[in-house]
């Protein structure tokens, strides 16, 4: 990874300062260094209108007690975007632009999501209780609303009473829940 950020460092500027030069020869000095600044203009207003939209839907789906996963990216992409367009360059400018499109946001979610599955490690078992069985593996036909998986902890019940020592119980949820 480090390997990957040391070679963009070095590759991104000598790519910007190739196509400056391309751009400068075409199009001249000052038309070029008008476009970078209206780039960073109009990146800055982008910004600021998506921004705030994304934020909006951050607070509706936390008032509607859902997590905003996908909003939560569309700021990441949109700060990544916003920096992409202050550094001067078409090539940073193209690839800020392109964070600013819904679509490509959602594609490169789950590029990264489908990715990152790929790649982890991820066990999951649930143990299901029904109320007829009472046992692991009973299955959900009689099972109550509000019955999920059954997480086995310990925990210490700490009272205000100095007489009783606080009392240790481990559950390991062999018990039946009806």
């Amino acid at each position: 990874m480090a390997f990957i950020l040391l070679i963009a460092f070095i590759a991104v500027p000598i790519i910007e300062i190739s196509v400056f030069i391309k751009v400068g020869g075409l199009i001249g000095l000052w038309p070029t260094i008008g476009i970078v600044i209206l780039t960073a203009v109009i990146g800055t207003a982008m910004l600021r209108q998506q921004g705030l939209s994304v934020l909006f839907r951050i607070q509706q789906n936390l008032e509607a007690n859902r997590m905003p996963v996908q909003e939560l990216f569309d700021g990441v992409c949109l700060v990544i975007a916003g920096v992409l367009l202050l550094t001067p360059g078409f090539v940073t400018d193209s690839v800020g632009f392109l964070l600013f499109v819904p679509p490509f946001r959602r594609w490169l979610a789950s590029e990264i999501g489908r990715r990152v599955v790929a790649r982890a490690d991820v066990h999951y078992s649930h143990r299901s209780y029904s109320t007829h069985g009472g046992h692991p593996g009973a299955g959900r036909p009689g099972q109550r609303p509000g019955d999920g998986p059954v997480i086995d902890g310990e925990y210490q019940d700490v009272t205000d009473d100095d007489e009783d020592p606080p009392k240790r119980r481990i559950d390991h949820g062999d018990h039946d829940r009806s």
